[in-house]
């Protein structure tokens, strides 16, 4: 079974795991004690005892072993359960069965309210940690909010820039584009120089489309408890189709599926000459593309203005779930992780924090990197992560949305026609499910 395949399965289940853990409620674990402040996290950490950590950031290892060497009285069983959707399957799974959940489980921002709204996460504001909200960029901290409560604290962010091989773009005289029109065009410009290279790629990601119609304006999704709407043909969306469906309807994306051993070889060898994506992805290059080294650089994502305006794409945080024996200790980690000396470990494997003093800090901005030729890149992405749009929030089962991305909105891009067509398709199936599971959901 291809990996595609395996993560379209994933989600499923986890979104028939999610309409059981719906009727199950909050009986599944039992709740925390509600001590109000920090004390009882402190008080838990004195006392020491073992936790149960998920996750796969790369991270995440160095990260428990360092906690560990700092406080050992306490122990951490790290355990890897799969990266994301594979994750959630086993945790509502758990969740369901009422046994068998870590007490502190990565989650990515874009699956958090469905754990929440299930009632399986311990509110954090219980322990005081509402007072850290100055600490971390504005749309991380609302990424962690659901419905008044805080389910986590961010960990990393995505605020999206452009990565572009600077050799490609000055073999043929192409301009760093600042809009949308101007990419456009070099789209078409380098395409038809070199029918073999193309600007970007793009067979179809929900992520990435949901990210672009966020950076437009666009607010397809909203929800107020368990009433939901959908608009994928409000402005902002149309504003990203008009747009995106040039390059789609004009064949000048990359016809190699992301993710793939081709894709980072395209990468590599000038074949895909830029990506609009999460600051999180210098890691991957360096990993991934040894050939582009000293070829990329990274400049601000184009916006439909020239004024400064991005998304984030991606990015998690660690959320204590109620089933926690020792949920004042799973929040003491938490704290450590993402709040405390855990984001070193985190900044050195790689990862873009969201906490704003290592976000601003000297050592952080004016690091020269080598890979993208000696340019202090991060001074660009922390200047995108002031920059993302305001307002954006994700569906209540986005997990099972993104799962059905490739059967609508995918078929556009392999026939090459329009994404309004698609996005109309995906809006009728993400109607239809929510209302299947008990959701009340409207479309326009």
């Amino acid at each position: 079974m291809s990996r595609i395949h395996r993560r379209v399965k994933a989600a499923v289940a986890v979104a028939v795991a999610l309409a059981a853990a719906l009727a199950v409620g909050c009986s599944s674990g039992a709740d925390g004690p509600a001590a109000g402040s920090q004390d009882s996290v402190d008080a838990a950490l004195k006392a020491g005892g073992t936790i149960t950590y998920w996750s796969w950031t790369p991270s995440a290892k160095d990260q428990v072993a360092a906690f560990e060497k700092e406080f050992p009285n306490v122990k951490v069983n790290y355990v890897n359960a799969g990266t994301n959707k594979e994750q959630y399957t086993k945790l509502q799974n758990a969740i369901k069965a009422g046994s068998g959940a870590p007490d502190v489980a990565q989650i990515e921002y874009y699956a958090l309210p469905q754990f929440a709204l299930t009632e399986s996460l311990a509110d954090l504001d219980q322990y005081g940690f509402g007072a850290f909200e100055k600490d971390y960029a504005p749309s991380t901290w609302s990424s962690v909010r659901v419905n008044n409560g805080l389910y986590g604290l961010p960990q990393d962010s995505g605020p999206m820039a452009l990565f572009y091989n600077k050799e490609v773009f000055d073999a043929h005289g192409i301009a760093v584009p600042k809009t949308w029109d101007e990419y456009v065009a070099a789209a078409k410009k380098l395409h038809t120089a070199d029918p073999g290279k193309y600007l970007t790629s793009d067979t179809g990601d929900p992520g990435f489309a949901t990210s672009m119609i966020w950076q437009a304006g666009g607010k397809p999704f909203t929800s107020d408890g368990r009433n939901v709407k959908v608009d994928l043909a409000d402005a902002g969306t149309k504003k990203w189709t008009a747009t995106w469906n040039q390059l789609v309807e004009g064949k000048l994306l990359a016809p190699i599926k992301e993710w793939s051993d081709d894709w980072f070889r395209a990468l590599g060898d000038g074949t895909i000459a830029s990506l609009v994506t999460g600051a999180w992805m210098p890691g991957n290059f360096k990993s991934s593309v040894p050939g582009g080294a000293g070829k990329w650089a990274v400049a601000p994502m184009p916006t439909y203005d020239g004024r400064p305006v991005t998304a984030e794409n991606g990015g998690s945080t660690q959320s204590v779930l109620k089933q926690s024996g020792n949920p004042a200790l799973a929040a003491a980690f938490v704290r450590w992780l993402n709040h405390g000396n855990g984001v070193k470990p985190f900044i050195a494997s790689g990862g873009f924090p969201a906490t704003t003093a290592d976000l601003n800090s000297p050592a952080f901005l004016d690091q020269a990197d080598p890979y993208f030729g000696g340019q202090k890149i991060n001074q660009v992405l922390n200047d995108a992560s002031k920059n993302v749009a305001k307002g954006w929030t994700y569906l209540p089962y986005q997990t099972y949305a993104n799962s059905v991305f490739s059967d609508t909105v995918g078929k556009a891009y392999l026939g090459g026609s329009s994404l309004d067509a698609g996005l109309n398709a995906w809006q009728q199936a993400i109607v239809d499910y929510g209302n299947q599971q008990g959701f009340t959901v409207s479309a326009g």
